[in-house]
């Protein structure tokens, strides 16, 4: 599992080691440290709002894969097969292990839509190289309360932190895109339909109002199952709703 090269799933002990040691390309040394700087440190003296991020990382349970393109074929295989590779071992690794997956930034500036098109471009290439079929009990249409995207034959969550956001601190990644692979099965016991869950929740949301520079969190956050609440916008949160998809980009051929 920590082989050296590109993609390899890694452990946090051995990522921190290769970035320590110069051994990975000045990119992903860089999203690497500003990941951890940023999910364990403050930004104008307040934590970062996921105090369940926070103290994953600081206790070294994420596992992490640099994958060296948003586009290119052999890149995307790669990351299919590090995916793959996380959810056979990410219950070996203690609970509620996520996996951060950094992405080579592109040359060229990015307007917001662009981002919103490699994101998903990157799931949709994902769901179609998918060996596992759509599990029978999540549904097909994005527009379905219970719907959520799957991998592996798993319900998953993922989160997006990009470059465009100025409001949105806590989703601001500078260096390029991130996305954090989260399995349905590490928010067990603490979704919002138990008092532990709604209490995190509301811990979460008002940590967001201190962090971000945006006066509430963001309209599109809701939990899962909630009549009026959709999963697919919260993946990567719009700061422009005008260059934001209006509709799930993702198309479902289960």
């Amino acid at each position: 599992m920590n082989e050296a090269e590109l993609g390899a799933v890694l452990d946090h002990e051995t990522a921190t080691e290769r970035v320590e040691a110069g051994a990975l390309p000045e990119w992903a040394q860089r999203h690497f440290e500003n990941f951890t700087a940023s999910v364990t440190g403050e930004r104008d003296g307040e934590p970062f709002p996921c105090f369940f991020g926070k103290a994953s990382v600081e206790e070294g349970r994420p596992l992490y894969a640099f994958v060296d393109s948003m586009t290119h074929p052999d890149a995307l295989f790669a990351l299919r097969d590090a995916l793959l590779e996380f959810l056979d071992v990410y219950e070996d690794h203690g609970d509620r292990v996520s996996f951060a997956v950094f992405f080579k930034p592109p040359a060229e500036s990015l307007n917001e839509a662009r981002w919103h098109e490699h994101f998903w471009h990157v799931l949709q290439f994902l769901h179609v190289e998918d060996p596992e079929p759509w599990p029978e009990d999540i549904p097909t249409d994005p527009d379905d309360p219970y719907w959520e995207f799957c991998f592996g034959g798993e319900p998953i969550f993922p989160t997006a932190r990009a470059p465009f956001y100025d409001t949105r601190q806590s989703r601001k990644c500078p260096v390029g895109l991130e996305v954090t692979f989260q399995p349905r099965t590490i928010f067990e016991g603490i979704t919002g339909d138990t008092d532990a869950g709604q209490q995190a929740r509301d811990r979460i949301r008002s940590r967001l109002e201190d962090y971000d520079d945006a006066a509430c969190p963001h309209a599109d956050l809701g939990e899962w199952g909630n009549d009026g609440d959709r999963e697919w916008p919260q993946y990567l949160l719009s700061e422009d709703d005008e260059q934001a998809p209006e509709t799930c980009p993702l198309k479902v051929t289960a």
